[in-house]
Order: C-alpha cells, then sequence, then structure tokens
C-alpha cells in the first residue's frame, strides 16, 4: 500500500512539473502573464504622472481666470506681448541664434 501511494505522488508531482514547464514556455501562459504585468506597471506610473500633470494645469488655468499677474506673465511669455512704452533687446548666442 505504502509503495502505491509513493507512486501516485510521484506521478502527481511529474504531472505538476510538466503543466507548470509547458505554463511557462507557452506564449499565452507566463510570458504573458509577466508581460501584461510590467505594462500594466507601467501604465500606472503613466496615470499617476498624468494626473499630476492634471492638477498643475487645472491650478494654472484657475490662476488664469482669476490672477491678472498670472496672465501677463502668461501673456508676455507665450505670446510675447510687451506693454506701450516698453523696450526689447534680442540677444543672438554666438551659433546666430537667438536667445
Amino acid at each position: 500500500m505504502l509503495g502505491t501511494l509513493a507512486r501516485r505522488w510521484t506521478l502527481y508531482g511529474a504531472m505538476v512539473a510538466v503543466l507548470a514547464a509547458l505554463t511557462a514556455w507557452d506564449p499565452g501562459g507566463l510570458r504573458k502573464h509577466l508581460t501584461l504585468s510590467r505594462e500594466v506597471g507601467r501604465m500606472r506610473a503613466d496615470n499617476a504622472r498624468l494626473v499630476t500633470d492634471n492638477e498643475r494645469l487645472a491650478r494654472e488655468v484657475r490662476a488664469l481666470r482669476t490672477d491678472p499677474v498670472a496672465l501677463e506673465r502668461a501673456v508676455r511669455e507665450e505670446l510675447r506681448y510687451i506693454r506701450p512704452g516698453e523696450r526689447v533687446y534680442v540677444l543672438e548666442d554666438a551659433g546666430g541664434g537667438r536667445r
């Protein structure tokens, strides 16, 4: 009886080992799971970065709607507007490009 039980456990262990090996080598098995797990990790990191960017942009929108100083800064930086009477000096670096 003990010999039969030992053979059954050996057979069971061999079957588990074969199934584990097949799962590891199957393109739709363990490798796919690991690839998808890494992709999920990258997506979570991207989502966290996008949430931070969205919060920053929402703060900027609120500032542009309510704060005249923020609006003036944005217009001067992005549209290069100047006030009447101001002088603009354009400096060129050694390569001929503007600064």
